[in-house]
């Protein structure tokens, strides 16, 4: 399906298309068109326009599927999807229009967030030739790759993201990260974050069970009370999977797997904040 053809189906089907709203892909379009140079370059012209180009790296972002299989629909080459999937990403992230406030804003008196939720996802990966002991999950029980977000309770933005090995802990993944909170901010943490205390005393972990003992009706009902609070970071990383290339398994290589997260990350925020 070409752009031409998206423009036939309601504002909600072209959601499920691509996993963003019209004025979203519209502002990634015009991202384009700003960055492709007014001289004429050699060689033959594009056979896709811009539109069609985001709209191939969109689908391959939410569909996942291999460059063979989208390049038979478009009926180009899989090294022509694959130049068009790299450039559009490349334009994106330099153009800094889908760029996210970083973990130095959580410190500024100006940008400091009231609460913050923060929380770590795994995506699975290929089996890698060597190292495959850094890379392995023993909580997933398969090589994977981790991602920390730290997402804004109030307005449910990712405010920054760190990735690691996904045998490397959560709470390690924290320190490693250097993320910091403002002494003003309250974080929300699960039990993977046991010590968290030592660099930020206004957080809240869930109660554990004392050895040989149970937990008292407060202290259930606190745990409820913070899973409650909790639970919008499950719902930011499900529209965050809803691009399959962060819910499948990575093929690609893992070098790149850091600035897709990021740039969807970015892209996600943009998309929420303009869906008023």
């Amino acid at each position: 399906m070409r752009y031409e053809q998206t423009k036939k189906l309601s504002n909600r089907g072209f959601k499920r298309l691509v996993g963003v709203q019209r004025h979203t892909f519209d502002e990634m379009v015009k991202v384009m068109q700003d960055a492709a140079s007014p001289k004429k370059t050699r060689g033959c012209p594009n056979k896709l326009d811009l539109s069609d180009q985001v709209l191939i790296c969109l689908q391959y972002w939410r569909e996942y599927r291999t460059y063979f299989h989208i390049a038979g629909d478009w009926q180009i080459s899989e090294s022509t999807v694959c130049r068009i999937v790299h450039r559009v990403e490349s334009v994106l992230v330099s153009s800094g229009r889908f760029r996210l406030q970083g973990k130095k804003s959580l410190l500024t008196q100006e940008q400091k967030p009231k609460t913050v939720v923060m929380d770590v996802t795994e995506s699975p990966i290929e089996r890698p030739k060597s190292g495959q002991k850094r890379f392995y999950s023993g909580k997933q029980r398969r090589h994977t790759l981790k991602s920390q977000f730290v997402i804004d309770l109030e307005t449910s933005q990712v405010r920054c993201v760190a990735n690691d090995s996904g045998r490397r802990h959560d709470y390690k993944l924290f320190i490693h990260s250097k993320v910091r909170f403002h002494a003003d901010t309250e974080s929300l943490e699960d039990s993977g974050y046991q010590g968290i205390a030592k660099f930020h005393t206004n957080c809240h972990l869930p109660r554990k069970k004392p050895r040989g003992g149970k937990l008292t009706k407060q202290d259930k009902r606190f745990n409820r009370d913070l899973a409650r609070r909790r639970v919008v970071i499950e719902h930011v990383n499900r529209r965050l999977k809803v691009f399959r290339i962060l819910s499948q398994r990575y093929r690609n290589r893992r070098k790149r797997f850091v600035l897709r997260c990021h740039l969807i990350a970015g892209i996600y925020n943009y998309d929420l904040q303009n869906s008023a």
